[in-house]
């Protein structure tokens, strides 16, 4: 019976072998081998990317943390493989209120959404990827009233920066999928 068994396991673990070995599966920011026979690293196609200019502080704020993820404080590319449209919109929600002796609630948490949609387009107009990212950022409402502009402003940066950071995985993700 046991001789039965193993020529079954060893003919099973083969196949699978066999199949796992056509595999691609790597590494999203590992060195790939590019089409005019050298290497091309991820941050070699991402800085290929020009981002176009936005019109809102919270599109600003995205595109300047999503230039640095680009190009790690150089310039942009000065003829560039790709080009990337941002829109962003941003929306606040209560989150928690405490109910006061009088009718009056008052809020004591929010919360920021802030919503980033994206168009990848290649050197000649084409439209190589779109998608849309959305991130949430909570904040607490202190009761001087600087204090809690300061607050809502520190959280539609912080929503900013992350949104930026989801952005740049997903345009990853989509060149690497090409």
């Amino acid at each position: 019976m046991k001789r039965i068994v193993r020529p079954a396991l060893a003919i099973g673990l083969l196949a699978s072998l066999t199949l796992t070995s056509a595999c691609t599966v790597r590494p999203l920011y590992s060195s790939a081998p590019a089409t005019s026979g050298g290497t091309a690293t991820m941050a070699g196609e991402l800085a290929s990317i020009a981002i176009k200019p936005v019109t809102t502080r919270e599109a600003q704020q995205v595109r300047n943390h999503l230039t640095f993820l680009f190009y790690g404080g150089a310039a942009e590319p000065a003829s560039p493989a790709y080009t990337l449209s941002l829109s962003v919109s941003s929306k606040i929600d209560v989150a928690a209120s405490i109910q006061q002796t009088t009718e009056d609630e008052e809020p004591t948490a929010k919360t920021v959404t802030m919503v980033g949609r994206y168009w990848l387009l290649a050197a000649d107009g084409t439209q190589v990827a779109a998608g849309r990212r959305q991130i949430t950022s909570s904040y607490d409402i202190p009761s001087q009233e600087f204090a809690a502009l300061r607050a809502e402003r520190d959280a539609q940066d912080r929503a900013a920066r992350e949104l930026a950071e989801l952005l740049r995985l997903a345009v990853a993700q989509d060149l690497a999928s090409r």
